[in-house]
């Protein structure tokens, strides 16, 4: 097992600290959160909350990702970076594909390229991306992001876009991980990625299941592929070894409520208190 820790909309000058405070706990990795704007009026509905608010958002601090992503990079050397999730639908995917292949380089291979499709249709209105076949467009958007990271040519000619034969160097090849829950984004990361990130909830058994039965029908059961998830039982070692038996290789730890409202008050001193807490008594016994 793999653990992750994730800390976000927190204040910026305690990243650093913490990433090499959590590589030297000997977790594998770092989520990084991903919020473009936050929007004055919305009808939007947030997936993840149990009321659909999205008030919590507000005035949050959040670093653009790869810019939080090589800055961690440069004051660590061993651990891994993984967007929890890169709203890729929205960005120009030949844009990402450079900031992504030059964050794989520069770090030695530490990127776990997490994308999703944003909730939030202002994200689109404000990127100037249409809402309308958002799904169809994210397919082609990791195809593109896939195809330039091998550092050959590559061309690409589709619904949403037309990329002439073009290389990018350096190159570096990364796994993309797919976040969702909906039976489009089980799919989307079984056919196009290389893992898939669940998003918390109380129905991981059954996301399992699905996710499981897509791989089996596509033939991708045995082979190589990365399960990240939020559960508690990551918080004790027998309920490591069970999510380990269900298939799980990553857990993502966090120890504190990121839906609360207002700022994150927490000191750095503490924030590093209880991740090393939890190395010592999870990540050390469980022989990770």
């Amino acid at each position: 097992m793999r653990f992750t820790y994730a800390e976000a909309m927190t204040d910026p000058s305690f990243y650093l600290p913490l990433a090499r405070a959590a590589e030297e706990a000997g977790y594998t990795s770092m989520s990084v959160a991903d919020s473009l704007v936050y929007p004055k009026e919305s009808d939007s509905v947030y997936p993840y909350t149990a009321d659909g608010s999205r008030e919590f958002l507000e005035d949050k601090p959040f670093i653009e990702t790869f810019t939080l992503i090589a800055a961690m990079g440069a004051v660590t050397a061993t651990l891994r970076f993984t967007p929890f999730v890169l709203k890729l639908p929205v960005r120009p995917p030949v844009l990402v594909a450079k900031q992504a292949t030059s964050i794989a380089c520069l770090t030695g291979g530490r990127l776990g390229l997490g994308v999703g499709v944003s909730p939030w249709r202002e994200d689109f209105e404000v990127m100037g991306v249409p809402w309308e076949r958002r799904g169809r467009r994210m397919d082609e958007a990791i195809d593109i992001v896939r195809g330039l990271s091998s550092g050959e040519y590559f061309e690409y000619r589709g619904e949403h876009y037309d990329v002439p034969a073009i290389k990018m160097t350096p190159a570096r090849p990364f796994p993309i991980l797919v976040g969702g829950h909906s039976e489009a984004a089980l799919r989307r990361a079984v056919v196009r990625g290389d893992g898939w990130m669940h998003a918390g909830g109380d129905d991981l058994d059954d996301l399992l299941a699905r996710l499981n039965r897509i791989r089996e029908a596509e033939g991708k059961a045995g082979g190589p592929f990365e399960v990240h998830v939020i559960s508690m039982d990551a918080y004790t070692p027998d309920g490591v070894k069970r999510l380990e038996d269900k298939g799980v290789t990553d857990v993502i730890v966090g120890f504190r409520m990121p839906y609360a409202k207002g700022p994150d008050t927490e000191p750095l001193a503490k924030k590093i208190e209880h991740l090393e807490r939890f190395a010592e008594n999870v990540i050390a016994k469980t022989g990770s």
